[in-house]
């Protein structure tokens, strides 16, 4: 994976911002730990995604796997179709985004903005899912998960060389979980880098497929509940390459309430001015919330993974 990763770095870099990694007294302070927050919220495109997305686009030109001519589609809780959107808006491809029809208005008009085909039309995320598998079948468009690709897991493997890199202390890094991707590049890179770090996964009260799964030894189906964390919540493909992945490197897995994602936004905003949406926020939601009882005196990073949050949803919260 190291590998990988690091022909994905080269691939993205002309397309991509390396994202601050800072330090918060705030959270330090709280957990008795030394915190840093790794900042993909400040990507381009405003969450991590955009490393998957243009290294899968990239990849396959190389490969021939997509031409000049072909179609891509996807599925997305937003934060993916919209990198998506501006990597096929780079290389002039045309791409078709299927959505969840209450997906966040202020992800949806950027993935509009890039000049991709808008389809809100899935009752969830799982639904969406379906629908772009079903179009890419008719039409022969070629489908790119938002996970469950060799090429997006290691486009996301790039925040683990760079938080490694800035801060090589780092001896726990805590990553948010939707399907995985992120989670499955950075635990890979991490543990063939220095096995003994601690990688901690965190997922929803309302919606933990994986936290279910590794407890069952096999991929499990839940029904999600709604959460603050759309980008979250959901099932995954049942030949997912995430699961595996998770199993073997991950070190634990917690969840979070709706509560504690609700104090993680509005805490970044009082104590860092930063803005997170859910998901972004679901790392630090793990620290406020005193779900990881191992960080006290670690060297602990905290990826925040996006920032695409409506704005009457932000005021709301604040």
């Amino acid at each position: 994976m190291v590998i990988d990763a690091l022909r994905a770095r080269k691939r993205i870099a002309p397309f991509v911002r390396r994202t601050p990694l800072v330090p918060s007294a705030w959270l330090s302070d709280l957990t008795g730990a030394h915190v840093a927050l790794k900042l993909e919220s400040l990507q381009l495109s405003n969450s991590f995604k955009s490393r998957g997305a243009f290294n899968a686009v990239i990849a396959r030109l190389e490969r021939g796997d997509i031409t000049s001519r072909s179609t891509l589609v996807t599925a997305s809780a937003g934060n993916h179709g919209r990198a998506l959107a501006a990597a096929a808006e780079a290389f002039h491809l045309p791409l078709v985004v299927f959505t969840p029809a209450d997906a966040p208005q202020t992800k949806l008009s950027a993935i509009r903005r890039h000049g991709a085909d808008l389809r809100a039309e899935g009752r969830d995320y799982d639904h969406a899912e379906r629908l772009a598998k079903q179009f890419a079948a008719e039409t022969g468009a070629a489908f790119i998960s938002p996970y469950n690709d060799a090429d997006v897991i290691a486009g996301a493997a790039t925040v683990a060389l760079e938080i490694l890199e800035d801060a090589p202390e780092t001896d726990a890094v805590i990553v948010p979980i939707g399907g995985g991707g992120l989670i499955s590049g950075v635990a890979t890179t991490v543990k063939s880098i220095a096995d003994a770090k601690l990688v901690v996964g965190v997922e929803l009260e309302v919606s933990h497929v994986f936290q279910t799964s590794v407890r069952a030894g096999k991929l499990v189906e839940i029904v999600p509940g709604s959460s603050l964390a759309d980008g979250l919540g959901g099932n995954s493909d049942d030949d997912t390459i995430t699961f595996p992945i998770i199993q073997q490197h991950v070190d634990r897995i917690v969840t979070v309430s709706e509560e504690d994602l609700q104090t993680a936004v509005v805490g970044l905003v009082e104590f860092e001015h930063l803005v997170a949406e859910g998901a972004g926020a679901a790392g630090v939601a793990a620290l406020v919330g005193n779900r990881i009882d191992e960080v006290r005196e670690r060297h602990v990073v905290v990826i925040v993974t996006g920032s695409n949050i409506d704005r009457d949803r932000l005021k709301s919260l604040l």
